[in-house]
């Protein structure tokens, strides 16, 4: 279906496929010691990041469908549940790489349907409690897609600093 989508649709998906692109192509030939390893001080690594993009590309699918009640109350979250959520950077014993991409193809796949067949781009939600959010504001379908391929194209940034300190491989140049 997203392959006959014309004009801003398919101009949505474009940009987003091209942000994945570059995301995915940072983990090329990475074994999962190397996808998990930090080389910088933060918390970020490859097989994390990947992690954390499709998480946060699912989360706000289900908030475009279901409004604030998909995410969290974010202005509730006790010390114990950004913790948790902090483990969306890492890539945790028992996880793979492979694992990691395969489950962000499945939410990839979802969210490309998603914005093919949902009705409204301009129908809104109005956003969860948040230190970050204004209270009352609302988001449009065609904002909540704007958001994925920022947060993608963030990370993609992201992922270009770990993989050339990790062993200076570059996605461009």
């Amino acid at each position: 279906m997203t392959d006959t989508l014309t004009g801003e649709r398919a101009d949505l998906l474009k940009a987003l496929a091209q942000k994945r692109y570059f995301l995915r192509y940072t983990t090329r030939d990475l074994t999962d010691e190397q996808a998990a390893r930090r080389t910088t001080v933060s918390e970020l690594c490859l097989g994390g990041l990947i992690k954390h993009v499709a998480a946060t590309e699912r989360v706000w699918m289900d908030f475009m469908l279901e409004g604030p009640s998909a995410m969290p109350d974010f202005s509730a979250m006790t010390e114990a549940d950004f913790a948790a959520r902090a483990e969306e950077f890492r890539l945790l014993p028992g996880e793979t790489l492979a694992g990691v991409l395969a489950e962000y193809e499945k939410v990839a796949a979802r969210t490309d349907e998603l914005i093919a067949t949902v009705p409204d781009l301009d129908a809104t939600q109005p956003l969860p409690k948040a230190p970050w959010f204004e209270p009352g504001e609302v988001c449009s379908a065609r904002q909540v897609i704007l958001r994925i391929i920022g947060e993608t194209a963030q990370h993609s940034g992201h992922a270009d600093i770990v993989r050339e300190a990790l062993d200076g491989a570059k996605s461009m140049g």
